[in-house]
């Protein structure tokens, strides 16, 4: 590893479109750019977010020897489109309606090429593989199982690996498009009356309102049916989606077919009311996929006898999937990246284009810090707000002013040092306020971030705490796993804790985010508890503040009380 390798990994011809940068195997930089097109899960061409990577790296696009793309694409026209065509004159029609994007896909690499000035190397890499790896570099585990599951990738909705000593291993290349876990999650998200591709988190948080065991017909309950929608062959070890159930294989924009919506009544549109019916179908959905997900790995488990589990693919944000993973006790440790989506496919591809490059299995050290986005110094942080008449006070104890405005009610967001890379605010673009009495949550709900009533709130402790508030068996750094609150101290965090007692947990580490570590320190030395509330800056609806400005104008717009930007504090009443 000598030699300076510089590759670019670029996510596009999908949702979440980013970019990452690496050097000798080692990633430096990783950017999103629905933070810069403010287009929540932007499916524009990553241009800003490959321009920052540059900046953060200090190089030029001249400077990059290879730019990684996450898919192939001649694999994706194939097999989704071509060879069903072929076989089915249903698919023809898709075929047909989707001809513009197939021929996007065809011209991939010129696009990239005229819009970047790029002459060097372009590499294709498989998706689900890119998942797979993204998951695996940085989990510090040797050995270790790997899955992925999304909505799809060339035409594989999800993979099985195994990592020894550095070298991924597939051991099983799907199950096949129309069959995943991900695009069915989607189509009932959709049937629910929330976004596709955006909203699947907020059925997550709905699910616990429901009861899959109640009757949906004479004789069926709501899992049955749903067992019935996402079949499990115990024999073969996978799992297929009942085709008389859906129809997003068929025709766009529909989803659900006439069969399920004759079982479960019209599909609920944006804003109408959510009643029993649309709960139990939430729960009924969570359900069949923890047990799907549970029996796949306790069979690979039980055959390869890996002790750890890496994980990747959209499926992986699902905390409350991740946390009965943890709580069924089939590994000992799990390692989530936090970009499961598809934006952290660029971080995959840059890591399978240094394999083939070192032509040899490479480890890199274990990478908790998922800081790698935009930053903003505190001289270019000084220089904006005095351009623009904001006062502001530079206080030496700035984190024992917060703790108290905090215990005082105030809502405080968080502007500091690089961005989050991946969907979790994590401390550094966050809104923080404390974790009690209860209605805390609903007073943030309704003064800034204005999200569904039922939804929860996360909370963030300090590391070495975490046992007195959590029944966690490791570390949560990305905010990933759902836990459940131990009742000993439950009590004294009620706002973070949803209707089934679990929390969505982030832990600090004083090495990964020492200010962060610094806050709830200066929290707890006053008021004895080591937990803060933290979620996303940003208002419903926006992706998270990526800039100075962004930062000050929603701070400004909304009825948060403070800023704390850079080394700096601004206050709303000044």
């Amino acid at each position: 590893m000598k030699k300076k390798y510089i590759v670019l990994g670029v996510n596009f011809g999908g949702h979440d479109t980013s970019a990452a940068l690496g050097i000798n195997g080692e990633i430096v930089a990783a950017c999103e750019q629905e933070r810069y097109d403010k287009k929540k899960h932007s499916r524009e061409f990553p241009i800003d977010a490959i321009k920052d990577c540059l900046k953060i790296a200090n190089i030029k696009i001249s400077d990059v020897d290879e730019i990684a793309l996450n898919n192939n694409f001649y694999e994706m026209i194939k097999n989704i489109y071509l060879i069903p065509a072929i076989n089915d004159k249903k698919r023809l029609k898709f075929l047909f309606e989707d001809i513009e994007r197939i021929k996007s896909y065809d011209k991939q690499e010129k696009t990239i090429r005229d819009k970047l000035n790029f002459k060097k190397k372009i590499s294709q890499h498989r998706h689900h593989y890119c998942h797979l790896i993204s998951a695996y570099k940085p989990s510090g585990f040797k050995k270790s199982l790997i899955m992925s599951n999304d909505g799809i990738g060339e035409n594989e909705s999800g993979m099985i690996g195994k990592g020894i000593n550095g070298k991924i291993s597939v051991i099983d290349s799907g199950p096949m498009y129309p069959d995943s876990l991900g695009l069915i999650y989607s189509a009932i998200t959709f049937y629910l009356g929330w976004r596709h591709h955006c909203d699947e988190g907020i059925i997550m948080g709905l699910a616990p309102y429901g009861n899959a065991y109640d009757k949906i017909t004479k004789n069926k309950t709501y899992i049955d049916i749903f067992r019935d929608i996402i079949r499990y062959d115990n024999k073969n070890k996978r799992f297929s989606i009942n085709k008389h159930w859906i129809s997003y294989h068929l025709q766009r924009d529909t989803w659900i077919s006439k069969k399920f919506i004759q079982i479960f009544g019209k599909k609920r549109e944006k804003n109408g009311k959510i009643n029993q019916n649309h709960k139990n179908i939430a729960a009924a959905l969570q359900l069949r996929l923890e047990e799907v997900v549970l029996s796949i790995l306790k069979y690979y488990q039980k055959k390869f006898k890996l002790n750890n589990l890496s994980i990747a693919g959209g499926v992986g944000l699902n905390c409350s999937l991740n946390g009965k993973i943890l709580a069924s006790n089939i590994f000992k440790r799990i390692y989530i990246q936090p970009a499961s989506g598809d934006a952290g496919t660029a971080i995959g591809a840059v890591y399978s284009a240094f394999e083939n490059y070192y032509r040899k299995p490479y480890q890199v050290k274990k990478r908790i810090n998922t800081y790698l986005g935009s930053s903003s110094s505190s001289v270019e942080i000084k220089k904006y707000l005095i351009k623009n008449k904001i006062k502001f006070k530079e206080p030496r104890d700035i984190y024992e002013i917060l703790a108290n405005e905090i215990n005082n009610k105030k809502i405080v967001a968080v502007y500091q040092d690089r961005a989050e890379f991946g969907p979790r605010a994590l401390g550094n673009r966050s809104i923080i306020c404390k974790p009690f009495p209860k209605n805390m949550k609903d007073y943030l709900n309704l003064r800034v971030k204005f999200r569904e009533n039922f939804r929860p709130f996360a909370p963030a402790v300090i590391s070495e705490d975490k046992d007195e508030y959590f029944n966690i068996k490791q570390e949560s750094p990305h905010m990933l796993i759902a836990c459940k609150a131990n009742k000993k101290n439950s009590d004294l965090i009620p706002a973070v804790i949803h209707v089934d007692n679990t929390c969505r947990v982030q832990t600090v580490d004083k090495k990964i985010n020492p200010s962060f570590y610094k806050l709830l320190q200066s929290f707890k030395k006053l008021t004895g508890c080591s937990v803060l509330l933290n979620t996303s800056f940003n208002v419903k609806g926006q992706p998270i503040v990526n800039s100075i400005e962004e930062a000050v104008n929603t701070f400004k717009k909304t009825n948060i009380d403070i800023l704390f930007i850079g080394k700096f504090l601004i206050f709303k009443d000044d």
